[in-house]
């Protein structure tokens, strides 16, 4: 890895090509999942050139860079402007932090909630099941207990009187999604978020995935219901700009309605013969470069470009839909109100893991979903601006898929195979066990083409047993080179 004298600037850049010819397109429309792309010429180059300018800047000091604090405010600004904070609005006093990622705007925000009761010894958030898996790992890693309500399998919703019976007085936090990013539906933040402040509770709107969205499609004419800062009893909300604000990766806002809302989020620390340290998020040094490619995006692209933005990503959804509508053994999991197509099966229809490799053999990355409680295995679809030009192909190649695993059939797993996923614990779980396992279904050498295999597999498991198996192999994969 690391050579004796080093290696020339061009050979550096021709392996790592060589490394990125294995990867996925990030752009062109044929990836459902991870990246977002709006199909703007030069920006990218304009979001590389403002990284670069700002790369070796560090956020850990802002009176030492200036330019940095003075682009996260703006930030802040734009995001709390887009969500119904500001001068005018009902919330006024919007502040923010920006953070690499709704993770981490996730895990400050159970943070923040925490640390406003220290004298709740055992604290709580409540969350629907179709919360984001980041709020279980903030409830992991700070010690929290997770209250999880189910949502109707026929909204893919929590009801809010459950989501309300499940405040105790232990509860810090009440969350809830605008969209969930399984189905893409939104969650009724309006009840969800009364029911919290009666019991004088926080309600964080996790709209990672869709804050950015949802306006500017309320503004086209969508029925969006209400989820920002005008709802009351909202007292905080994350949004992610390497998302639908199409800013490269690792940006996300994370806004509280009020600054004394925000002050538990802070952590300082002066017992130390060092500086005093004082963070406002997880990270003490952060790179000046994500933030400032986030600036020049959003400065670049405007209102006007972000509207027009939203009407392509829009009108490539309805398309998507109807290709779903239009083949026998599919239906919609949900009439799509965001940016997300979600489909499963109907009786008799395709095996969806099986209909996954189709697709990508036809060059469509989608994202399976395995079956959770009543809700069924599905597909799922994050669809962007970049998708619009590509919708009239999909239509033919999914029935063409569907054709194709239909006549393929159903993963039939070995019975054996079968017998010891469903009576596998997770502690029995053995690196040696995985290896072997991956090893029999030709996962030994990392990505595969076909993995309905190994979906089926997983689906069959029980959920502690799926996570398990998942980490076992992961550590397979991440091992170093020399």
């Amino acid at each position: 890895m690391i050579d004796k004298s080093g290696v020339a600037a061009e050979a550096v850049l021709a392996e790592i090509r060589a490394l990125r010819a294995a990867d996925w397109p990030t752009h062109g429309g044929r990836l459902f999942a991870y990246v977002y792309d709006p199909a703007v010429p030069g920006l990218d180059e304009l979001a590389a050139a403002a990284h670069r300018e700002s790369a070796h800047v560090n956020g850990l000091d802002p009176t030492a860079f200036p330019s940095l604090l003075a682009m996260e405010n703006a930030l802040v600004g734009a995001a709390a402007t887009v969500l119904g904070g500001g001068p005018g609005t009902a919330a006024p006093d919007v502040v923010g932090s920006v953070t690499s990622g709704g993770t981490e705007s996730l895990i400050l925000a159970v943070k923040a909630a925490r640390d406003a009761h220290p004298e709740i010894t055992e604290p709580r958030i409540v969350v629907p099941s179709s919360a984001h898996a980041a709020f279980a790992k903030a409830a992991h890693y700070l010690r929290v207990a997770l209250d999880v309500v189910p949502v109707s399998p026929a909204t893919l919703r929590p009801d809010p009187a459950a989501m309300a019976a499940a405040i105790r007085p232990e509860t810090v936090l009440v969350a809830c999604s605008a969209p969930s990013y399984a189905h893409g539906v939104v969650d009724p933040v309006a009840e969800i978020a009364a029911a919290a402040a009666a019991a004088g509770v926080r309600c964080h709107v996790d709209a990672c995935f869709g804050g950015w969205t949802l306006p500017y499609l309320r503004r086209l004419g969508a029925p969006v219901p209400a989820f920002d800062f005008a709802v009351p009893g909202v007292t905080s909300i994350s949004v992610d700009l390497h998302k639908y604000a199409y800013a490269p990766k690792g940006v996300s806002v994370l806004l509280h309605r009020d600054a004394a809302l925000r002050a538990p989020q802070y952590f300082a620390y002066a017992d130390w013969p060092g500086y005093t340290m004082i963070n406002p998020v997880i990270a003490s040094t952060r790179s000046g470069g994500p933030i400032a490619a986030a600036y020049a995006t959003l400065r670049h692209l405007g209102d006007d470009g972000y509207l027009a933005l939203a009407e392509r990503t829009r009108d490539a959804v309805a398309g998507l839909a109807d290709a779903v509508r239009g083949v026998d053994g599919l239906r919609l999991m949900a009439e799509p109100e965001s940016t997300v197509v979600c489909f499963t099966a109907t009786e008799g229809g395709p095996d969806l893991f099986v209909l996954v490799d189709e697709l990508t053999a036809r060059g469509w990355h989608t994202q399976p979903q395995l079956s959770y409680a009543d809700l069924p295995a599905s597909v799922h679809l994050t669809v962007t601006a970049a998708v619009a030009p590509r919708v009239a192909e999909f239509g033919p190649d999914l029935a063409d898929a569907v054709a194709a695993a239909r006549s393929a059939g159903p993963v039939a797993l070995p019975p054996e195979l079968l017998a010891l996923t469903t009576s596998l614990t997770p502690g029995a779980l053995t690196p040696e066990l995985v290896a072997g396992l991956a090893a029999g279904l030709g996962l030994d050498a990392g990505a595969v083409d076909r993995m309905a295999v190994v979906n089926t597999l997983l689906n069959a498991a029980p959920p502690a047993l799926r996570e398990r198996l998942l980490v076992e192999f992961v550590g397979l994969l991440q091992r170093p080179t020399w």
